[in-house]
């Protein structure tokens, strides 16, 4: 597990299941990823989202 800060677009304050959004996620501590791995986001031990790498910003 990775620990990382989320920037959702303006304007957007939450997601809610069915919604897809593009965002922004800086890590804390570097990983070896490519585009298009799939990756899940959990919060207090439970999955609430999942999404696919489209873009890595270096």
């Amino acid at each position: 597990d990775v620990t990382g800060a989320v920037e959702l677009p303006e304007g957007v304050e939450m997601v809610m299941p069915g919604d897809n959004i593009k965002m922004v996620v800086e890590l804390i501590n570097p990983i070896a990823m490519d585009e298009g791995l799939r990756f899940a986001i959990r919060e207090g031990g439970r999955t609430v989202g999942a999404g696919v790498v489209a873009k890595i910003i270096a």
